[in-house]
């Protein structure tokens, strides 16, 4: 006789209201008349969202638990970072949805079946309209996030991974402009994910082989018996190469400067912030919960990693002409500051690393976001203008625009009284305590050197002449007004006055299963 599982509905509501909106936004594109399809799929993206985001403040006071038979864990650093997923998904949603109705403007293809470069091909991109299928697909890469969050289980964890990682593959090839490019970097990034979740199921196994389980508890527990078996650190060795994949870290981040720059840009936003918050939410589990008794498996790897990660970002960003390549450089560096909160969590989870992390993704979020939301108001013939040297006098064609740019290169440079200088302050001190100054060291002197590639873009824009022809600045539309909106006034305010949201992040930081 077949037991029913024991399922907390209450407890799963912020990703069934995601997957419940992906799944009716499929029907509207089976069934729904092509000139009401936009529409509906907007509405359907922000409200599965926005609920989702709702949800997750509804469930924060409530105790935690672990639900689907012990395969999800609703704790605090999961809802926290569901949360995240979920406002970054609705503000992306936004830039989705800007432009949709402007050929000249649009940033989505109009039947991504068609051959690149064809007649056919050139004749659409003058059509006002946009695949619509973006907006289930980005739903579907959002609920596989906020599961991938909360996975307690590897196996779970795996299929969460492919959810949020097969839309992505299709999102990055769909740019109305760049065809060839867009295209190009959906292949990498597709081939390169396949051999990363190849990595991490073979490091599943391996963890089975060792342990018996794929149980986050039940691993917990081997480890804490046996101190960890050759088998048992292979495995996870290999589980952690398939997630820093998917975090942008050094040496597994060649797909991030092809994929930042040939995607969409509102998909480059959107991979840019909300799978960084889920890579690394996926990191934090495994390591604290799975092998959070046997630090000497893992700080060396992450010690190394994020070394290797902080000097690549910054040393090769400074030599990028594109600004998406820049910025894909920039979040590989970051990646490697994230790892140093990373390391700030001691045996057993006294640590502070836990709160400084999700505090820094929530930084580093918003500001990609706005970063990338500026940029799509920058424009040529071609589309986005990306090319640093379009950039030249800015400020003196759009003052405002420049002003928005420089707050985010600012806080993205972690300079004071931005969020970026709190969210790296966090870190820091996290690690600190923990005794990894060297670390801590490094990610100072990259700092420094990564801080030049940011103050370059402020440079070009208030101190460089105009070039003759350059692009144009657009007005934003509604959609867009509102993300820059959200985001500027975040990046500020979580700069000056971060207390309140630092006390979420430590009252969340704790994990059960």
């Amino acid at each position: 006789m077949i037991e029913t599982p024991d399922l907390s509905w209450a407890a799963l509501a912020p990703m069934l209201f995601v997957f419940v909106a992906a799944s009716v936004g499929v029907l509207v594109e089976a069934f729904a008349p092509r000139d009401a399809r936009h529409p509906a799929q907007v509405g359907l993206a922000l409200a599965g969202t926005v609920g989702a985001f709702v949800a997750t403040l509804f469930l924060a006071g409530t105790p935690d638990e672990v639900t689907a038979v012990g395969a999800l864990a609703v704790d605090g650093p999961a809802l926290f970072l569901q949360a995240m997923i979920a406002g970054f998904g609705a503000l992306s949603v936004l830039l989705f949805a800007e432009r949709s109705l402007d050929p000249a403007r649009s940033a989505f293809v109009v039947s991504a079946a068609v051959p690149a470069g064809s007649p056919r091909d050139r004749e659409l991109t003058t059509v006002p309209r946009v695949q619509t299928e973006v907006y289930p697909l980005a739903l579907f890469a959002i609920g596989g996030m906020m599961l991938f969050v909360a996975a307690n289980d590897l196996l779970v964890m795996f299929v969460a991974l492919e959810v949020l990682s097969l839309p992505l593959y299709l999102l990055s090839g769909m740019a109305r402009r760049r065809r060839l490019l867009s295209q190009e970097a959906a292949v990498k990034y597709f081939l390169l994910g396949a051999f990363a979740s190849a990595f991490f199921l073979y490091g599943l196994a391996l963890v089975y082989g060792a342990t018996g389980s794929v149980r986050l508890s039940v691993v917990r527990e081997a480890v804490t018996a046996d101190g960890g078996g050759v088998l048992l650190v292979l495995g996870l060795g290999l589980l952690i190469v398939g997630l820093l994949f998917k975090a942008s870290v050094a040496p597994f981040h060649s797909w991030t400067p092809d994929v930042y720059q040939g995607a969409p840009t509102p998909v480059t936003a959107f991979m840019a912030a909300c799978t960084k918050v889920a890579a690394f939410g996926a990191i934090l589990r495994l390591l604290y919960v799975a092998f959070g008794a046997a630090e000497w498996t893992w700080r060396p790897l992450i010690y190394a990693a994020a070394i290797a990660s902080m000097v690549v970002g910054a040393v090769l960003g400074l030599t990028q002409t594109d600004l998406k390549r820049m910025l894909a450089y920039s979040s590989v560096a970051h990646a490697g500051f994230l790892l140093t909160g990373v390391i700030g969590l001691g045996a057993g989870g006294e640590g502070s690393g836990l709160s400084a992390t999700m505090f820094y993704l929530l930084t580093y979020g918003l500001t990609t976001l706005g970063a990338f939301a500026v940029l799509t108001l920058v424009r040529d013939g071609d589309g986005e203008a990306s090319h640093l040297s379009q950039w030249a006098g800015l400020a003196a064609r759009s003052p405002l625009t420049a002003a928005v740019m420089t707050l985010f290169m600012l806080a993205l440079a972690g300079i004071p009284l931005t969020a970026g200088f709190t969210g790296k302050f966090a870190v820091f001190r996290a690690a600190i305590e923990e005794g990894a100054w060297p670390l801590v060291l490094v990610a100072l002197l990259a700092s420094a050197v990564a801080a030049f590639f940011y103050l370059r873009v402020i440079v070009l824009m208030y101190f460089s002449e105009p070039v003759a022809g350059g692009p144009t600045v657009g007005v934003p539309g509604l959609p867009t007004t509102l993300v820059l909106a959200v985001t500027a006034t975040a990046t500020l305010a979580l700069g000056i006055l971060p207390g309140a949201v630092l006390d979420l992040a430590e009252q969340a930081a704790i994990f059960v299963g």
